[in-house]
């Protein structure tokens, strides 16, 4: 099964199969710790600009080295733990953010194929046959680390944090599953690399076109709430929980978390381009010696384009609330999702399938509409079982009215 997957190993395991695999987990780790610096670095210095900052420049040119910096000061900081934690899981939750972001990369594949002392070598670290279910797998596994250092910390904002991690996980894990389904049933392949295969004819296979766009604006808004990027960041909303599930961290166990954040951006950026548009999949001039460099390129110029884009998201969207949080992943992306993956089956079965199918999700989108309409009404109407938080005495229309005429 792994040699049908990873032609590597084609011919059984020897040494020189062995040395391979231990020169692209070393090359892969390296690159990839190497784009973590760069990101923080990148992020910092494009929200300075954005906001008419300098941001950082005292280390290294254009202070490429604060990153580094800033780790060491980290590393020799006081590492302290609280004495209401529990010890042994507040030390290990760091962990469980950091190790899914690293295990996710390594199926990402960045290039094609080279061909190395006779071995077929593909240009990704790993490619098990259901690599996108251990994508989905590590998805899961990564929200416990802030779940389990929120409870461990002895703290009531971090558990408040906590709390809202495992909502948001679920709330948004079943819209990025059923995404992964689609590009599954339009792919054929349960690899990464099979379905960058898939859409290798050129930019009209890319799956962000052959499904609609649709699946991929869903899974780009579920994985940037999985990440708990803004505008989902509620888990660690500094203006209520002071800094959230890391609150009671410091040292090079806060610093774990801190590189976290953006090892996942990366990863998850790098999947949104494995996932929609392709891969490494693009224009590859005609010289022999080239063929190789170029799909690189075009994965890194795709990936720094959406790495960009989170970056683009903090410094100019504002944080939602907790509630359209949740009404988003319940009331929008779930039901959008489920309905456009029955669409996109039927016409993979038949086109009068699809039709069919389409014209079911509009009805039931019609029936979802209404029993919408009239919760939102009995939740805060005459007919709500709970007083509602926060109302003004006045109606908005009647407060509106007095103020007019004060100020009149």
């Amino acid at each position: 099964m792994i040699a049908g997957a990873d032609p590597l190993f084609a011919h059984g395991v020897t040494g020189i199969v062995i040395l391979i695999v231990l020169i692209k987990v070393v090359v892969g780790f390296a690159a990839w710790m190497g784009a973590v610096t760069m990101m923080i670095w990148f992020e910092r210095k494009a929200i300075s600009d954005m906001q008419s900052r300098i941001g950082p420049q005292r280390w290294g040119p254009f202070g490429l080295l604060q990153t580094l910096a800033d780790g060491i000061k980290l590393f020799f900081k006081e590492d302290l733990v609280p004495a209401e934690a529990d010890r042994l899981v507040f030390k290990l939750a760091p962990y469980l953010s950091l190790v899914p972001a690293l295990v996710t990369f390594a199926i990402v594949p960045i290039g094609g194929t080279l061909h190395v002392a006779g071995h077929a070598v593909q240009l990704q670290v790993a490619n098990p046959p259901m690599g996108i279910l251990v994508m989905l797998a590590m998805s899961g596994i990564s929200v416990y680390g802030v779940m389990l250092a929120g409870w461990a910390s002895g703290s009531k904002y971090p558990l408040i944090s906590s709390v809202r991690a495992s909502a948001q996980m679920i709330s948004y894990e079943a819209a990025l599953g059923i995404t992964v389904v689609t590009v599954i049933l339009v792919s054929h392949s349960l690899t990464t690399h099979g379905i960058v295969l898939a859409q290798g004819q050129g930019v009209w296979h890319w799956n962000v076109i052959r499904l609609g766009v649709v699946p991929f604006v869903i899974f780009w808004m579920a994985i940037t709430a999985e990440l708990n990027r803004p505008p989902f960041d509620v888990v660690e909303a500094e203006s209520e929980l002071v800094g959230g599930f890391n609150t009671e961290y410091s040292s090079i166990r806060f610093a774990l978390f801190y590189m976290a954040e953006f090892m996942n951006t990366i990863t998850m950026s790098a999947i949104i381009v494995t996932l929609f548009f392709g891969g490494p999949a693009g224009w590859v001039p005609p010289v022999a010696h080239l063929r190789w460099v170029f799909p690189i390129l075009w994965f890194l110029v795709k990936t720094g384009i959406f790495a960009f884009c989170y970056v683009w998201f903090r410094a100019a969207l504002p944080r939602l609330r907790y509630d359209q949080v949740m009404d988003l992943g319940w009331k929008r992306l779930i039901p959008l999702s489920l309905g456009w993956m029955l669409i996109v089956a039927g016409f993979l079965v038949a086109p009068g399938w699809g039709f069919v199918m389409a014209a079911a999700v509009l009805l039931a989108s019609v029936v979802l509409a209404i029993a919408f309409e009239r919760g939102a009404s009995r939740a805060t109407g005459p007919e709500s079982v709970l007083e509602p938080v926060g109302r003004r005495p006045l109606p908005e229309e009647r407060l509106r009215a007095l103020t007019d005429r004060e100020e009149g």
